[in-house]
């Protein structure tokens, strides 16, 4: 049962980290304004708005002054989520 969880929580671990790097990735391309059409790019806002808007409309004052703070906010929360994991198990 042990070696199960041990698998589960790298799993997740993986995944959160994968999470991450599309998080910036997502966050990167924002400065560059890409094509909206690339089918990679739409990938990528797929995966994060969601996540993005939910933060934005939970946490209004992530977004002063046209600068949004939701990618960080994302990724300090997956870190902490992650940290508190692997610490555990």
């Amino acid at each position: 049962m042990n070696a199960l969880i041990y698998a589960i929580v790298q799993t997740l671990h993986t995944v959160i980290s994968l999470y991450i790097w599309i998080v910036i990735i997502t966050a990167l391309l924002s400065f560059v304004r890409p094509d909206p059409r690339n089918p990679i790019v739409q990938v990528l806002y797929r995966l994060t708005e969601p996540v993005f808007q939910l933060i934005r409309d939970k946490l209004p004052f992530v977004v002063f002054s046209g600068i949004d703070l939701s990618p960080l906010v994302v990724i300090l929360g997956l870190q902490l989520i992650d940290n508190f994991m692997m610490a555990y198990f």
